[in-house]
Formats: C-alpha cells, structure tokens, sequence
C-alpha cells in the first residue's frame, strides 16, 4: 500500500512545525572543532560560564569562553571520541567535587575521584568548586596562632588561623619542606589539613604521602593531586576543588590548613588554557584575569565569626621565583593578595642555614596577633637583632678591625642563627620554642661555643620536659608575667649548673 500525496504532504508539514521542538538548540550543540583538550562548540546559546558539558562519548568538558554563537569548552576527562560534528548537551550544572570526613586520608584526582587504589570515596555530599568568598560582617580578625613548629617561623612571621601566608622562594629551597612540616605539625591540634598539588611528578606527590603515612598525619590530611602528566584544565581546577573540601569542614566551625603547591604552575596552566582559547594575552602571555584567578582563591580563606559557624581556613600558597626575582608578574600578584610573605632564600640554603628565611623581607601582617603571650615577649628584639647581624656580617667582611659592640653583636647573631636553624620533620613544640628564644636574646648562650649550640638546645628541651614541664604548659596556655620569666630564668640556669 502506499499513502496518498495529501498524506504525505500532512506528515512534512507537521514536521517542519515541530522541527524546532525536537532540535532545541539551546540545549544541544555540535563540535565544530576540537584538539589540545579544548573543544569548540556551536549553538549552546543559553550555556552559562563554568557549566559542565556532556559530550555523546561520555566526555566532560567545562564552558569557559561564551560567544555569541561559540562556546569554547576545555575537556576535564576523556576525549579520544570527540569529533567534528559530536553532540553536545548542557547538564544545567556547574562542576562540583565530593565533601566530607570519607576523604581524610584518601588521595583524589581534581574532580574529587580516588587515585590511591583504595577503592570508591564513601562521601554522601558534594559542593561546587566556585563559591562566594566570606563577607566582610561574617569575618573576625585573625587572633589564634596557627603553629607550624618551626621557630623562624612563629617567632618572627607568625601565621594565625584564617590568614594567608605566601611562601616565596626559588625552586630547590625548601618550600615545600615547611608546608610538610606545619603539616606535620598539626597532629593532635584538631586542625584538618588538605595539601593541593599542582604540576609536580607523581613520584613527588607519592614520596610526599608516604612521609604523611608514616608521621601519621594522612589521618587527617587529603592530597589533591594534578600532576605534571594531567591536562591544563585539571590543574586549573585543582585548587578550587581543595578549597570546596575545606569550606566543607569551615563551614562545621572546624579549622583547615590548605596549602597550594605551587601556584606558579597554576597560573602556567591557566594561560596554557586561556591562550589555547584564543583570549587575548597580556603581559608576559597571562590573560587579564590572572589576577582574579588567584584572588578569588585565597579571598576564600577567612576567619569566620562565631555568629556565622566559626571555623577558619588558613592558606598557604607557594610561588616559585626565577634568580629570587619577587618582583615579576605572578609573585607581585599573589603578594598583594596575602597576609604576608615568607621569603627563602637560594644563598641561605646554600651556606647551610634551613630553613633558609630571610628576615628582611619575610613579613606576617597579622603579626603579634597570632602569638602566645610568652612568644610576643620573648621574640619582640629577635627580628630586629637578626636583621642587624645580616647587615654587620656583610660589613664586616670589609673591615679588619672590629670594636668590641660590633663583635659582640656579631657573636650574638651567630648564636641566633644557630638556634634557628632547624632540621625537617622536626617540629618544636611553643614552650620550648619560647624557652630557647629568650635563652638566646637575653646572653644565656654567649660563652657556649657556636658549634655546641645545637647539643645545648637539645639539652634545654630533654630538661625542660624532664623537669618544668608545668611551665611549658603556663606558657603553651598563652600565660606570661614576671613570676614566669623568673621562672623562666630558673629552668635556664638550672640546666648549665
């Protein structure tokens, strides 16, 4: 049998009246080009920025560039299958990562999937990647030290729960051994920590977990890994993805340390990115919004009023320098976005004095705020008696005659060189840290030779646990008057007799 001309004349009629119900074409697209993990995608004319895109292989793509009749979508998984002329769907969500205690411990990609081999993550919540920052009325000042067990560190650039802190400084100088350390340096403090690595080896992050492992500090640690060998987009993604875990955590009035290693790579990804987008490039190739990239990130670190759920996020962010040039484009821009920097130097490192800070230009702008009474006292005159050792010592090399002021400013800051230097994994508990300080600013150390000081300080701290434990204690708990210096003094004196 065949239909009639009339019929088959209704029939196409009625398609052409509902042809643009079934091809919506603000809802599906098709790939006009796609290559370098970036597709090209026409007609998603209601696409919003950051949504998540389905691709028909089962690809994940995220809309940055929205055109009028384009959008530019970088591929976060998958991709071998797309081709010219796939469809695209809009999912109407923005990219989320799974929250919550199930990933203490865990080793997780930047979309939040586990990449340690210990099986599926048991998390029940998620949250989005981007979130408003804390405003203003929900903030509080930074008052509770955040301590890292690193005397240089909490003497002279205290970090406080809530602040951000850069650590700046040029490849091979330790870095990344004081973010281990201050987590390491958390154990038993409540503090949650979440270690965000962007752009190193595998190998690195995997020696990085093992040390974690064996401290016992993975129990309440979660490593965000993007390594080298990930696409531009999952490294740009990664540090929002550690900052979504931890508002988590915040936002249950707990406090979180989340450190970004290195931010550098970051901001190299996102221009990779941005360039392969064809956004106009900018000063040495970034795109405009470089800055925004990274303000919008650490504006998120804060500490919030009790009002509002308590809890703090501190940030550590890392920036690599190239010949400890802070000045260059990237460096000045996560400067001024931070509470302070702390600067470690190549020429330190080299000569033996780690961590290698240098106090000139290392700054906390939360300062004494974050300190222990004790430690405030005790560490008022140390920065400023380092500092004048660095300038006498470079002067010195000059001259041959010395008068004795200078000499014996000059032993004195051998001595406090001595006493903050510091091996990795060796974190010092505050008592004792206030203890070693004042015995050094106030002469206790001036007749024990340079070399002896380390087997002095060790002995101070075996003494001071063995026998003034009470004291430690006083001081840990923020107490400081002049029955405590006394008895301060007291435990001092009672070791060299």
């Amino acid at each position: 049998m065949s239909n009639r001309p009339e019929e088959i004349s209704a029939i196409i009629k009625e398609q052409i009246r509902n042809y643009d119900a079934r091809f919506e074409m603000k809802e599906t697209g098709t790939v006009m080009v796609v290559g370098d993990g970036i597709a090209s995608i026409y007609g998603l004319r209601a696409c919003m920025a950051g949504e998540l895109l389905s691709f028909e292989d089962g690809s994940v793509g995220l809309a940055q560039n929205l055109e009028e009749e384009t959008v530019s979508a970088a591929l976060l998984s998958g991709g071998a299958g797309i081709h010219e002329g796939s469809t695209v769907q809009r999912t109407g969500k923005v990219l989320s990562v799974p929250v919550g205690e199930a990933l203490l411990g865990r080793v997780v990609d930047a979309l939040g999937q586990p990449i340690d081999g210990r099986g599926p993550v048991a998390a029940t919540a998620t949250r989005p990647i981007e979130s408003p920052a804390p405003g203003i009325i929900e903030r509080k000042s930074v008052s509770v030290p955040l301590h890292t067990g690193i005397k240089a560190i909490d003497s002279m650039i205290p970090i406080g729960r809530g602040q951000r802190e850069l650590i700046i400084g040029d490849r091979q100088t330790g870095k990344s051994e004081i973010v281990i350390d201050t987590i390491l340096n958390q154990k038993d403090s409540g503090v949650k920590c979440i270690y965000v690595a962007i752009g190193q080896k595998q190998s690195t992050v995997a020696q990085l977990v093992r040390e974690l492992n064996t401290q016992g500090a993975m129990a309440y640690t979660i490593v965000v890994c993007a390594s080298a060998s990930e696409s531009a987009a999952l490294q740009y993604v990664a540090p929002y993805s550690g900052c979504a875990m931890a508002e988590y955590f915040r936002e249950k009035g707990e406090d979180v340390l989340i450190v970004y290693d290195d931010l550098s790579k970051h901001a190299v990804a996102y221009r990779a990115l941005s360039l392969l987008i064809r956004r106009p490039p900018g000063r040495e190739a970034y795109p405009g919004d470089v800055f925004y990239l990274h303000s919008r990130l650490l504006e998120r670190a804060a500490c919030v009023a009790p009002e509002y759920g308590g809890g703090s996020i501190t940030a550590l962010p890392l920036i690599e320098t190239q010949a400890g040039d802070v000045s260059a484009y990237i460096p000045t821009n996560v400067i001024s976005i931070t509470d302070g920097q702390i600067f470690l130097e190549t020429e330190l490192f080299h000569a033996g004095v780690m961590p290698a800070i240098n106090p000139g230009i290392s700054v906390s702008r939360v300062g004494g705020s974050a300190q222990l009474k004790g430690m405030k006292k005790v560490s008022g005159e140390l920065k400023l008696l380092y500092s004048q050792y660095r300038e006498l010592q470079a002067f010195a090399q000059f001259g041959s005659d010395l008068d004795a002021d200078t000499k014996a400013r000059l032993a004195l800051g051998e001595r406090i060189v001595e006493v903050l230097k510091q091996n990795r994994q060796a974190p010092i508990r505050p008592g004792c840290q206030i203890v070693i300080i004042y015995a050094v600013t106030k002469g206790y150390l001036n007749d024990v030779e340079v070399p002896d000081v380390i087997h002095y300080e060790r002995d101070l701290y075996a003494h001071l646990e063995a026998a003034h434990m009470p004291l430690l204690e006083q001081l840990e708990a923020g107490q400081w008057d002049e029955d405590i210096e006394a008895s301060v003094r007291e435990a001092i004196t009672s070791l060299r007799r």
